[in-house]
């Protein structure tokens, strides 16, 4: 583990004082390869074939249409983007089903905080159709107390108000959570908020090289690397885990 940290944000969490752990889903615990297949190659060069375009300026173009949605729900949502493309965004996510894969250790890391008695919550910012398409596959949502899209909760991530908005909805107390994610964005806004542990996590495409850490944030490769502090300072519960209390992709 990467050891950035600050007064809240220690490198290693104290398990005792976290009651729920919030888990970005794509790039933290499903790997983001399949993302940047659809986005940066099969999009662009599907969408650049119909309009008689070669696939780097297709991406181009798309590039900068993304870009000035980034931080907005908008930039997140199926819908736009189908509509706004012309193109049936949904049906190249099913198609590409394949990719859709948890990352190293990923899975584990959810059975032991469960094992552990711990809350856990999907945090995202994918659209519903997003996440109903990635549950669909990997079955994440049986991993989870609860999927929570920030499109359910009106505003995104990178806004420190998705977390008050979070705290009330879900009754999360930020000062009690860990949070983990790939976007330096969202973290940041985390951070603001005023959620306790926060880890940025480094290693979101297992086909590409990992990221550098930023000041001020412990980072780490996987979420597996949380999981030998978790087991050294808290034991197994007695008895069968339940099962979480939720799992269907928010509406």
């Amino acid at each position: 583990m990467t050891a950035h940290s600050d007064s809240r944000a220690a490198s290693v969490p104290d398990w005792g004082r976290i009651e729920t752990v919030c888990l970005d889903m794509d790039g933290t615990v499903l790997d983001h390869r399949f993302d940047n297949r659809l986005w940066l190659d099969e999009l662009p060069r599907r969408w650049g074939e119909r309009h008689g375009i070669d696939h780097a300026a297709a991406a181009a173009l798309l590039r900068q249409r993304f870009d000035s949605r980034r931080g907005t729900l908008d930039y997140y949502c199926v819908d736009h983007w189908s509509a706004e493309l012309g193109f049936d965004i949904p049906a190249l996510k099913h198609e590409l089903r394949s990719e859709i894969r948890y990352l190293e250790g990923a899975a584990e890391f959810l059975d032991l905080l469960r094992a552990r008695g711990k809350r856990v919550l999907l945090a995202t910012n994918a659209h519903p159709i997003s996440l109903a398409v990635k549950n669909q596959y990997s079955a994440i949502g049986q991993r989870f107390d609860a999927l929570v899209s920030s499109h359910e909760l009106g505003v995104p991530k990178e806004d420190p108000g998705f977390w008050t908005r979070m705290a009330r909805a879900h009754a999360v107390d930020v000062g009690r959570t860990l949070f983990a994610d790939d976007n330096v964005a969202v973290l940041r806004a985390a951070l603001a908020a005023g959620v306790a542990w926060i880890y940025q996590v480094l290693l979101p495409d297992s086909t590409r090289p990992a990221h550098a850490p930023v000041a001020g944030i412990p980072g780490l490769l996987r979420l597996a690397d949380l999981g030998a502090s978790l087991e050294d300072q808290l034991p197994l519960l007695a008895g069968p885990v339940s099962s979480p209390r939720g799992g269907a992709a928010s509406p």
